[in-house]
């Protein structure tokens, strides 16, 4: 299995840099995974801005030689792992850039003409690892799950991808947020994941 980890968080000292670095941990003593490849998107700096004008199209995002490199990442992943804060009650504007540009019609989904797309990224499954500083039901009480909803809903299903798992941490700017207890969960995870 080919695991690839998009790591969205600017400092190597955050939390979010310890759940990347069990993620690779548990990884690396997982059998079945084979590969595992790692995207920090801002020590890439990444652009997240979206430009379309006159010599650079919407339709055209697909073959953009400027994003092959991320577009082979994807492809040969089995499964992709995303790490990063919740912020405003969604992930960082720098990983949204990243999926405005990458998940891009003809290449995540195509088109069929119905109301629902096909989605051109079946097989693969998908992780998703967030902390954030208020309560760990906040957003499923207050926001609706607005952050689950769009990530699985709005993104992953529509790109074909069904198999997706949350973790997502709240209470974690507190002495109380039994850091060492969640990083262990997802070290495991990854120490045992078959697909």
């Amino acid at each position: 299995m080919n695991v690839l980890v998009i790591y969205t968080h600017p400092n190597h000292k955050s939390l979010s840099y310890a759940f990347l670095n069990k993620v690779i941990q548990g990884s690396n003593e997982n059998r079945k995974i084979t590969n595992i490849e790692v995207l920090d998107l801002y020590e890439e700096q990444f652009d997240p801005v979206l430009v379309f004008n006159e010599n650079k199209r919407r339709r055209d995002m697909h073959i953009d030689p400027k994003f092959e490199k991320y577009r082979e990442q994807i492809r040969q992943a089995d499964k992709i792992v995303f790490v990063y804060p919740i912020w405003w009650g969604r992930p960082p504007a720098m990983l949204l850039g990243y999926i405005d540009q990458m998940f891009a019609s003809n290449f995540a989904y195509r088109e069929k003409g119905g109301l629902i797309p096909e989605g051109l990224l079946k097989g693969k499954s998908v992780v998703c690892i967030s902390s954030m500083k208020g309560p760990t039901l906040y957003p499923l009480y207050w926001l609706n799950n607005s952050h689950k909803v769009l990530m699985r809903k709005a993104l992953f299903q529509y790109c074909g991808m069904k198999k997706v798992k949350f973790f997502e941490f709240g209470n974690m700017e507190s002495p109380k947020g039994k850091h060492d207890k969640k990083l262990n969960q997802v070290y495991q995870y990854f120490k045992s994941v078959a697909n």
